[in-house]
């Protein structure tokens, strides 16, 4: 039985392994020693269980030879690129035997045999997993090495603690090398240590002090800014703790600043910040439209004080200005629309388009002063599509609706109007509530508690009439609705019957 020492990683064992083949000693004639051999195997950690066939007696020679002296007979073996890298990641890979496992593919891949670089294989199946698992590690280490600034004028400016798994670290090492140019560094593992001066890159033992550097500097003030940025960007409403452990091993959390916060985060979660998330801080998502009232699906929020605040449906997004009532403070009649048009989003004032000039007509025509009223609308922003150059009208949904009702009581708590004329279907849903149809209520007066509605067209219906006639009984019918309200206005408070939603016959 020989033993082969390995002392070097890969090139080490491929020295070694070509100074066996040339000596023609097959795999179960050898006894491969690691210069890093730990008291316990760890092939657990990725479900190796690579044994010998047979168990080794002690070894009885050991392979020393002067370095640089080369056997006279020493093949020449040609692999393939695929198995060549994987046999250089298996060989990081920390497990039991890997330099057996590596030197029995070699010598099956010498022999001809080259299903032993194929997955269905055994020892190839083997291979791939030792390689899948250094690949993973290395992936993680770029992951979540965290470095810590040691302070200017220090060597090295930046420190960091990492725990691999397997031997990765002249790989990662060399990876950071390229990556942080002139700057110094060290990252320590509890093996070794790669130190960087800023043009030289050393690997060395690690020191036996070590565990007493674990920790690194005491101050960052870069970490402490990216602790507050971690903090501020968790979402506790989409939090999914096995996701969360899954992308982020539990046993990294020891080498990230972060991970002091997350135990905390999650605690608050559970207790029920999941229900709030970051509603005030996060802008409306586009989604599918749900068919459920607004006062259901939104979530507590605090009130926005101001309309150009306002976020409680996906309207402002796309509207230049939110379009507030305008009117005397204590208006005795309010005319209700439904929503801003294209003139009064770029505006900003309500009924300035085509519609608010129809308006005009009818008021002329009824004899009111349009300064005398509080003009507002059920939906304070424009809601409209694209087509060409133009913007054209999108009729709010009823979740719009409802949740921009939010504004339509608080201009009613503040008016206190008289009489509400309702222009159009949407108007009179927004204040009555859906389900309402315009047919049954057009001018007939009702109380609403003690305030007389009155439900008419909306002016830009007659925009959308063709027939001249028909367009002029439609103005006429708005002038006639208009006039009987003017006239409740005037009526003393006195005089109101009992609440009705009934329309007055």
């Amino acid at each position: 039985m020989v033993t082969l020492q390995v002392d070097g990683g890969y090139a080490g064992w491929r020295e070694q392994a070509l100074r066996a083949l040339a000596a023609g000693w097959a795999p179960e004639q050898l006894c491969w020693a690691d210069s890093f051999a730990e008291s316990e195997p760890r092939a657990g950690q990725i479900g190796l269980e690579y044994e010998l066939s047979q168990s080794l007696p002690p070894a009885t020679e050991v392979l020393q030879e002067p370095q640089g002296h080369e056997p006279a007979n020493r093949p020449s073996v040609r692999i393939s690129k695929g198995l060549a890298a994987l046999l250089q990641d298996a060989a990081l890979c920390r497990t039991a035997q890997r330099w057996a496992l590596l030197y029995r593919v070699l010598w099956r891949w010498h022999h001809g045999d080259r299903s032993v670089e194929s997955v269905a294989d055994e020892d190839g199946a083997r291979l791939y997993e030792m390689a899948k698992a250094v690949r993973k590690e290395k992936h993680d280490m770029m992951a979540y090495v965290r470095f810590r600034h040691c302070g200017t004028g220090q060597l090295p400016e930046y420190w960091a603690w990492f725990e691999p798994e397997h031997d990765v670290l002249e790989w990662i090492a060399d990876y950071f090398s390229r990556r942080m140019g002139g700057t110094s560094w060290c990252i320590a593992t509890p093996r070794r240590v790669a130190l960087w001066d800023g043009h030289t890159l050393q690997l060395r033992d690690a020191p036996d002090d070590l565990k007493a550097r674990q920790a690194g500097p005491g101050q960052d003030q870069v970490e402490a800014l990216w602790l507050r940025y971690y903090q501020s960007i968790f979402n506790p409403a989409r939090l999914n703790e096995t996701a969360l452990q899954q992308s982020m091993p539990v046993r990294f959390w020891k080498g990230l600043p972060e991970a002091s916060l997350i135990p905390a985060m999650v605690s608050e979660a559970r207790r029920g910040a999941r229900r709030v998330g970051q509603f005030s801080a996060v802008s409306q998502m586009p989604g599918k439209v749900i068919a459920v009232q607004a006062d259901h699906a939104q979530p507590e929020r605090s009130a926005p004080s101001v309309l150009e605040a306002c976020r409680r449906c996906g309207l402002w997004e796309h509207a230049t200005h939110g379009v507030p009532g305008e009117g005397p403070a204590r208006a005795r009649m309010m005319l209700l629309g439904e929503q801003p048009g294209d003139y009064e989003d770029l505006a900003g004032r309500v009924f300035v388009g085509p519609a608010g000039q129809i308006l005009d007509q009818a008021l002329q025509r009824a004899s009111i002063e349009r300064n005398a009223l509080y003009l507002s609308n059920a939906v304070k922003h424009f809601k409209w599509k694209a087509r060409g150059k133009q913007r054209l009208h999108v009729s709010p949904s009823q979740a719009e609706v409802q949740a921009c009702g939010y504004w339509l009581q608080e201009e009613l708590a503040r008016l206190e109007p008289a009489v509400i004329v309702t222009l159009g279907a949407t108007a009179l849903s927004a204040l009555l509530g859906p389900e309402r149809r315009l047919a049954e209520y057009l001018a007939k007066p009702f109380l609403w508690g003690q305030t007389w509605v009155i439900a008419t067209w909306h002016p830009s219906y007659a925009l959308r009439v063709g027939n001249a006639a028909r367009r002029e009984e439609i103005v006429s019918s708005i002038a006639q609705v208009l006039q009987m309200g003017w006239q409740r206005a005037a009526e003393p408070a006195a005089d109101r019957a009992e609440s009705s939603l009934s329309p007055a016959v």
